[in-house]
């Protein structure tokens, strides 16, 4: 049989894509404004099977207006920008590519902690605009604490690397089992405790309900004076008009985000003007390694469901919905 697979981007990752040609399948991407409706204009028009589901919202509307649809994977973990509810409710899973990406992402957020402890993109821009501007505020890390928040693969990875430049590691996640554990790294059981330690917290957890603005007014005054803020998850999880305040007033050191609440990132946003803060636009899982290895496993995960009803419990964020016949929130690392 022929499948159709729609990816809503621009090209899928030759392997992946490899994978679906052996198999037949025809493949549709995203041809004009690469937003989310031109996604709904496609599900609309096409007989599609399958969603292989970039950063472009597949939202409830183009779900239903797809009605031969039978499965989403998610190029990636989060699943922010997939209406999860509305797949629960015509009985679609939603895949996701735990671990694909996790190496890419946990480089990054090291890369932006460092750059942010010393003022690298500062720097590199003075010189560029030939001013020869030598910061002498520096943080070294190596003795101070690292605090996660959220300890799935990204987090243990990060871990790991800030343990060998010397930082201490603590983490709060009330998710992870009790089989994640990691030699040195302490576990603490509430967010207060990990805030007060950290000077420099990461964040490595999903989008939901739960975590929406997660770190705000109150919990960012309790980080130790001078503190850097790393967001490498996503950007709703802060609260942004928090995090710029406390930057401007010189309670906060620094930060570096990879995500913000609004991708692109506002023209207006006073991010963009302070020299205290390293952006990037979410580009995380955006190396080539990690580009082949979520385009191979979504296009695995799609294939092994239309071919045969394929449902492995740690790659299906609404398993329990599905099993349930209910809608529901899922958290997903």
């Amino acid at each position: 049989m022929t499948y159709t697979v729609f990816i809503t981007a621009r090209r899928l990752g030759a392997e992946g894509q490899a994978m679906l040609d052996r198999e037949g399948c025809r493949s549709l991407f995203l041809e004009g404004a690469g937003d989310a409706t031109e996604v709904e204009a496609i599900m609309a028009r096409e007989k599609i099977d399958a969603v292989i589901s970039r950063t472009v919202a597949l939202s409830e509307h183009a779900i239903a207006a797809c009605p031969g649809l039978k499965v989403v994977s998610k190029h990636g973990v989060g699943v922010s920008n997939i209406d999860v509810a509305a797949c629960s409710a015509r009985g679609i899973p939603v895949f996701v590519t735990p671990g694909a990406n996790a190496q890419s992402v946990a480089e990054l957020t090291l890369g932006l902690m460092l750059a942010a402890a010393r003022g690298i993109a500062h720097m590199d821009g003075e010189i560029r605009a030939e001013r020869w501007t030598r910061l002498q505020n520096g943080v070294e890390l190596k003795g101070k604490t690292l605090g996660l928040v959220g300890f799935g693969q990204i987090g243990r990875l990060v871990a790991k690397f800030c343990q060998a430049l010397g930082m201490r590691v603590s983490v709060y996640d009330p998710y992870a089992g009790a089989d994640a554990q990691q030699d040195g790294v302490e576990r603490v059981d509430d967010l207060d405790t990990l805030l007060r330690r950290s000077n420099v917290l990461s964040l490595h957890i999903p989008l939901t309900p739960a975590t929406r603005a997660l770190i705000g007014v109150p919990e960012l005054a309790k980080l130790p004076a001078g503190a850097i803020v790393i967001n490498t998850a996503r950007g709703e999880v802060v609260d942004e008009a928090a995090l710029v305040e406390a930057l401007e007033s010189g309670r906060l050191g620094a930060a570096g985000l990879d995500t913000t609440v609004d991708e692109p990132l506002g023209l207006d946003s006073p991010l963009r003007r302070m020299s205290n803060v390293v952006l990037t636009p979410h580009v995380g899982g955006s190396t080539d390694a990690a580009l082949a290895a979520m385009a191979t496993a979504a296009a695995r995960n799609v294939l092994d469901y239309l071919r045969h009803k394929a449902l492995p419990e740690d790659r299906v964020v609404n398993l329990d919905d599905l099993k349930n016949g209910t809608q529901g929130e899922t958290d997903v690392r």
